[in-house]
């Protein structure tokens, strides 16, 4: 037997959809393969920062198999100022997985589907119940708010207990006939009316019953336990010039921004506008000792936020005369006119749109 608050929620909730829905370009689509690159697109971003790049990688790539054939630096390229770079790795790896293992074919259930690198729980019941039609309820950021606010659950969101809680409220109030329009009217429910800042309580078909209205809670709801300290990190790039080439190296390993490119890097545990102490660094002993090499400008500091860090970046200008050899080691001696070619982190990339290099 439903329970009355149950269905209410979902009847008020699926008749504002049928009125207000966002005409976006995936929606009542039935490509999974458009799906999941919607989908992975909007994870930590924005509809309306996603959509140009949803529309640029079907362009681009309209099969899963275009995809995967796809160098790993073009598909980086594209991605270029999206942020969450490992979700254009993880889509590119899944691509290959789809084409290589499954023969092209993209799976078809919600187990099969978090199989694919980069899927959660989350994008796995989108896509399934988008795709396929299959009962699974979506919970992410939108979902946690409207339902935290509508029954006023105190429950931290950020918990094991709350998340548990949360997915299995969800799962009750599915309207298992149509999950996929359901699933989609939660999320835009909570991204245009249910919204963190400044909710349209007084034009919310819900607020009749609205728990967290009724108790003047809106405001504090959802609870989260943590709060995330980032870490400060000051990143200090030598922009070197030589007849027209600069140096830069592709990011590995396990830290932020893998297979970017950026410029030679000196990390301080600081800020520093001290010439001496750049000139000093094993860096620029490596690539500089013993030129004639000219600090020709030093950037303002450009700031970047990310989930856990908070990154500081200068750029050091440094001329070489033409005579002087460039001593690349690692690094690659690349043409300025090819910069653009590069996928760089937003921070290079903004300073590049910024700055006037007149070093080389």
């Amino acid at each position: 037997m439903q329970k009355p608050k149950h269905q209410y929620f979902r009847e008020r909730l699926m008749a504002w959809f049928a009125q207000s829905h966002r005409p976006l370009p995936w929606k009542g689509e039935k490509d999974p393969y458009l799906i999941w690159l919607s989908e992975i697109i909007l994870q930590q971003t924005r509809v309306a920062q996603g959509l140009p790049y949803f529309e640029r990688f079907r362009k681009q790539y309209p099969t899963v198999q275009q995809l995967a054939d796809a160098p790993q630096d073009e598909v980086m390229k594209l991605w270029e100022g999206l942020g969450y770079y490992s979700r254009a790795r993880n889509l590119h790896a899944a691509a290959q997985y789809i084409a290589g293992e499954l023969d092209g074919r993209f799976p078809d259930t919600y187990e099969g589907i978090r199989q694919l690198k980069g899927v959660g729980p989350y994008t796995a019941a989108a896509i399934a119940s988008f795709a396929f039609g299959l009962p699974h309820a979506v919970l992410d950021g939108n979902v946690f708010r409207v339902l935290s606010r509508f029954f006023a659950i105190e429950t931290p969101v950020d918990t094991v207990a709350g998340k548990k809680a949360f997915a299995a409220l969800a799962q009750e109030l599915l309207d298992t006939s149509q999950p996929g329009p359901y699933n989609q009217a939660i999320m835009d429910f909570g991204a245009t009316l249910c919204t963190p800042q400044s909710p349209a309580c007084p034009a919310c078909p819900l607020r009749s019953a609205c728990k967290a209205l009724g108790e003047d809670k809106v405001g504090a709801l959802p609870i989260k336990s943590k709060k995330i300290k980032k870490r400060q990190r000051f990143f200090h790039y030598l922009v070197i010039g030589h007849q027209g080439n600069t140096l830069l190296n592709k990011r590995t390993g396990k830290d932020i921004w893998q297979n970017l490119y950026e410029f030679p890097l000196l990390e301080l545990p600081h800020p520093s506008r001290n010439e001496s102490e750049i000139r000093n660094s094993t860096l620029w002993r490596q690539l500089l000792s013993g030129q004639e090499a000219a600090i020709s400008r030093v950037s303002p500091p450009y700031q970047q936020l990310l989930t856990h860090q908070k990154i500081m970046a200068s750029f050091w200008e440094v001329s070489l005369p033409a005579e002087a050899p460039l001593n690349s080691g690692q690094f690659l001696a690349v043409n300025q006119k090819n910069l653009s070619t590069f996928a760089f982190p937003k921070i290079i990339s903004q300073y590049l749109n910024q700055a006037q290099l007149t070093l080389f």
